[in-house]
């Protein structure tokens, strides 16, 4: 949504007709905005500077978003939310290493001093197969819950979404293949991400894979958008290093590749560009300095703002090109991002106006100058996305993470028929593909 100034409205100020003297550090100092609708709660993101990280209370006007709350600590604020949504007995969809770290017992405190009974659901895998959430559904018919929560990353989030599906709307997870497949409504949902990638906390997809042929189903409707999000930067201090590196690889592509799709639009290019900013100013320094609270807190941030513009767009050929990788090779699928985006921006970028849209992203980012030319600045783009995927550590060489170039054909075929290859804004082929898997080997 627009705002002053140069200002993204992301969260509002109550009131209507007002001029608000805004406060605190950074972008916030010493700035008078006028805000001439009623609105609840404010947050912006200023575009000309980088963004500055403050604690946040949001709760749009406008359908279909959830309520964000943000914030060293704010995992607290769990109690009001339980108690405002009237939530008596709750699902907490989690996987092991989090009752491992001790957060799924911290949260399921926070709960039960607020008088609500927890289930815990704690089997939750990685790239969750319809096996999962059909073992889901049943803890929670036993506990015959009326909200879900879901802690962890994407998966726990995508389990937890696949669950509410089923529970609040029966049959099995296939039915929901698509968008807009559920005719009723669903449980309140409370989404708690305690890692900085997938931005599931922001969008209304479930992602399943079947779990006989290992198909992903990106199971969608504005229904399943999380009621709440509750981002709490210390949930994400126990990722280790290669978690961090991963999910932070996701978020960096999914502001990428929403920037630019064929569904890309004025609402999505807001949030695909904070969250780019924020992803090249920050995903280095929480993988040199982990324990930094402010880069953390910024890439909870880019991951959100990049779901909202996925909410908005799509994705393309890198996530068409990555899922093959980790179905057949078990490539975590950050890292199978990263194997192949450089070449896809490359590919993207022989588009004239594409290549345009890439140079305003390297502008937005304060990479390039905005006289320098397009193509100029798309090297820039590129050189500077590679210099982040090195200081990552992650092994990028296909060759070397077990892929063969025998199966480059048969993984470009399958990359094709990829949902998100659709939506690439250059037409993509299974020649296409297999070009890219080879720059990639």
């Amino acid at each position: 949504m627009p705002g002053p100034d140069g200002y993204v409205v992301l969260g509002l100020y109550a009131g209507a007709g007002v001029t608000v003297n805004l406060t605190g550090r950074g972008v916030f100092e010493n700035k008078t905005c006028h805000f001439p609708t009623r609105v609840t709660y404010y947050f912006l993101i200023d575009l000309k500077s980088a963004c500055t990280m403050i604690p946040f209370d949001f709760l749009p006007d406008f359908p279909n978003l959830p309520r964000f709350i943000h914030g060293e600590g704010c995992i607290k604020e769990l109690h009001e939310v339980v108690s405002s949504l009237g939530v008596q007995r709750v699902l907490l969809v989690t996987d092991p290493g989090l009752v491992k770290t001790g957060h799924v017992g911290y949260v399921a405190k926070i709960l039960n001093d607020a008088g609500v009974s927890v289930t815990v659901f704690d089997a939750v895998v990685e790239n969750p197969t319809t096996l999962e959430v059909d073992h889901c559904v049943a803890a929670a018919r036993i506990g015959k819950i009326n909200a879900i929560i879901g802690l962890g990353g994407g998966s726990a989030l995508d389990t937890a979404k696949g669950c509410n599906f089923i529970l609040s709307n029966g049959g099995i997870m296939k039915d929901y293949w698509g968008m807009g497949k559920a005719s009723k409504p669903m449980l309140p949902f409370i989404a708690i991400p305690t890692t900085a990638g997938t931005g599931s906390e922001s969008q209304s997809f479930a992602l399943i894979a079947d779990a006989e042929s290992h198909v992903k189903m990106a199971c969608g409707d504005s229904k399943a958008m999380p009621t709440v999000a509750i981002l709490d930067p210390l949930l994400t201090l126990t990722q280790t290093a290669h978690v961090t590196a991963c999910t932070g690889v996701d978020a960096l592509a999914h502001a990428l590749e929403s920037a630019v799709t064929l569904k890309r639009n004025p609402d999505s290019w807001p949030y695909s560009v904070a969250s780019f900013r924020l992803c090249i100013n920050n995903l280095g320094v929480v993988i040199a300095d982990p324990e930094n609270i402010q880069a953390r807190y910024a890439m909870q941030l880019a991951a959100a703002y990049a779901g909202l513009a996925i909410e908005r767009s799509m994705l393309g050929a890198a996530h068409a090109a990555a899922n093959p990788l980790t179905t057949h090779y078990g490539i975590v699928h950050g890292q199978a991002i990263a194997a192949v985006l450089p070449a896809v921006i490359r590919y993207n970028s022989r588009l004239a106006p594409i290549a345009q849209l890439y140079a305003q992203l390297a502008i937005e980012a304060k990479l390039v100058r905005e006289d320098m030319p397009t193509d100029s600045a798309v090297d820039v783009l590129v050189a500077t996305v590679c210099g982040l995927l090195q200081c990552t550590g992650l092994d990028t060489g296909l060759g070397r993470l077990g892929v063969p170039q025998t199966w480059l054909a048969s993984l470009a075929d399958e990359a094709g028929r990829q949902w998100t290859a659709g939506f690439n804004p250059r037409p993509i082929t299974a020649a296409d593909f297999e070009s890219i898997y080879q720059q990639a080997l």
